[in-house]
Formats: C-alpha cells, sequence, structure tokens
C-alpha cells in the first residue's frame, strides 16, 4: 500500500505544478483569439496623466491616415498582419514593432508621426498574439525575433534590393528588434531604433514577479514549464547577448524614471557593445513616453541618428 500513497502523493504534486504552470502561462503570455484592443487605452499612474491629451491626439491623427493592410505568414505558420503607410515613393523604410499587450497606435503615435515628417514610409506591425495577428502566445521577443526577419523579407521582396530599412521599437518591441540583431541582418537595415528595451526575457519577467510578491526563484521554474508546455517556446533570449553580435548602429531611448522596465536594462544593453550603439536618456520620463515628456528633444536625437546612418550608404 505504501507504494500507492506514494504515486498518488506524486500525481497530486504533479497536477498542482501543471496548474500552477498554466495559471502562470495565462497571466504572463496567453493572450485570446477574441481579444479586444482599444487603442485609447492609455497606462493608469501619474506619468501619463499629464502626456494623456497629447497622446490621444497622436492616437487621433494616426487613426485617420489611409494605409493598406499587409500581411504575411512567420516562419512558424503564424499569420502576422501590419499597416503599410506610404508617404513617398523610393523613400526609406521604418518598419515599427510595438510593446507587449500594447498597440501599434499607442505605442507608435509619436514615433510614426516622426517617421512621416522626415519623409519616410512605414510598416506598422502588430505583433503575434496583438491586433489582427495570429497566434495566442506573447513570447516577450523569442518568436517575435523571427517575425522581425520575416517582416524585413517581405519589404525586401516588396520595394526592392535598394531599399534602406530602419527597425524601430518599443518596450517589448524594442527587446525585439534588438534581439534580431543576433542574426546577420542584411545590408539594407542601416540602423535600430530601440525605445526602452528589456535586457532579457527572463530579466523582466523576475523584476515584475518581484514586484507582484512571487519570489522569482519560485516562479520562474512555472514560468518556464508553462511557455514550453502551453506556448511552445523556451524562455530564453538576451537583448544584451544579442547586440554582441550587432552589424548595424543602434540607437538607445529610456526615461531615467521607467517604473516598468528601468533605465538601468539599457544601460546593460549599452554596456554590451558600445562602439555599436548610443544610448539618450530622458529625465523624469515614464515607460516608453519619452517623446510625450520632451518631444523635440527626442525628435531631435531620432533625426540626427537616422541622417547619421543614412548619409553612410
Amino acid at each position: 500500500m505504501g507504494w500507492k500513497i506514494a504515486l498518488g502523493i506524486a500525481l497530486v504534486l504533479l497536477a498542482a505544478a501543471l496548474l500552477i504552470a498554466r495559471w502562470t502561462y495565462t497571466v504572463a503570455f496567453y493572450s485570446p483569439k477574441n481579444r479586444k484592443e482599444d487603442i485609447f487605452d492609455i497606462p493608469k499612474g501619474k506619468q501619463y496623466e499629464a502626456g494623456k491629451p497629447f497622446m490621444i491626439s497622436l492616437i487621433q491623427e494616426m487613426e485617420k491616415l489611409p494605409f493598406e493592410a499587409v500581411e504575411i505568414t512567420a516562419p512558424d505558420g503564424t499569420k502576422l498582419c501590419g499597416r503599410y503607410y506610404h508617404v513617398r515613393d523610393e523613400a526609406p523604410l521604418q518598419i515599427q514593432f510595438h510593446g507587449y499587450r500594447g498597440t501599434a497606435y499607442r505605442d507608435f503615435c509619436g514615433g510614426n508621426k516622426l517617421a512621416r515628417e522626415k519623409g519616410h514610409n512605414t510598416l506598422v506591425i502588430d505583433q503575434r498574439a496583438h491586433g489582427k495577428s495570429g497566434g495566442t502566445a506573447i513570447t516577450f521577443g523569442i518568436r517575435e525575433r523571427q517575425d522581425c526577419l520575416a517582416w524585413i523579407d517581405y519589404a525586401l521582396k516588396r520595394f526592392g534590393k535598394d531599399v534602406q530599412i530602419l527597425l524601430s521599437g518599443v518596450s517589448m518591441g524594442a527587446a525585439t528588434v534588438l534581439m534580431a540583431c543576433e542574426y546577420p541582418l542584411p545590408k539594407n537595415i542601416k540602423g535600430v531604433i530601440a525605445d526602452s528595451p528589456f535586457s532579457s526575457p527572463e530579466a523582466i519577467i523576475r523584476k515584475v514577479c518581484k514586484e507582484m510578491g512571487y519570489p522569482p526563484k519560485l516562479a520562474l521554474p512555472f514560468l518556464r514549464l508553462g511557455a514550453r508546455l502551453f506556448g511552445g517556446f523556451k524562455l530564453d533570449g538576451s537583448a544584451v547577448e544579442a547586440v554582441k553580435k550587432a552589424n548595424v548602429p543602434i540607437l538607445l531611448i529610456h526615461g531615467e524614471a521607467d517604473l516598468f522596465v528601468p533605465c538601468e536594462m539599457s544601460r546593460e544593453i549599452y554596456a554590451a557593445n558600445p562602439e555599436k550603439i548610443t544610448l539618450v536618456t530622458f529625465a523624469d520620463a515614464g515607460h516608453g513616453i519619452s517623446f510625450i515628456g520632451y518631444p523635440q528633444d527626442y525628435a531631435q536625437t531620432v533625426d540626427r541618428f537616422i541622417d547619421a546612418v543614412l548619409s553612410k550608404d
């Protein structure tokens, strides 16, 4: 009878582990197919209140622009959707990636305006498990970095071998474009603009777990298990390690008062390859809203970087 009791206890423990893994997966990674997103959903908190009217006006401006809906297939078969905004023929192209549980309208209402004013065409992406794109697993840049390569391939086939491309991202989108740098990018990629990136998926998850009162050492094994069993991906990858292999210039932007992704994470990324990376921080700016607080300084920072990397061609 002793072995039966032991087996019963083992099965109960296994079932409990699977339930916890499923719960952590749902909280951290799962996005339902019938998701509803509000492009005017501005994060709560004092950091966002002051800039909320400006953000809403920028979103409204972008929402009224004509665009072409585009669709491609990711390497794993997931449908990926985006919107192409045409400014002028043969202009440089910016491919823009939004953040975790965000929308392209909200996260790039400022960045897209700057690109348009620069005379650039833009391809604004719905990251997998967001917007009109398929998938139900948000993978913190792990699969998204390969989606980024698929969008680059689409751009080359559509706009030709001479098109100049800039990759741009905010928050998880910033981590996505940085993590894509671990691959040999084509010569068409002239630079990467990363606003408020996290240093690695595990690093930001550890930080959030700690804030929620869950010891990371206890929570992470269940998160890793949930990602593997229910999302089919391994919780790996690192922006820090990826930029060591970067073959293009990178502009890092971060708010020093970022309460979600610490500015220190961008400093860690910068330290991994200071020859390729320029780091600019903005005092008192919250997560992903440096442009909202410092529109002129932000625009000048981005303009200088773009002019420098495109003039080399």
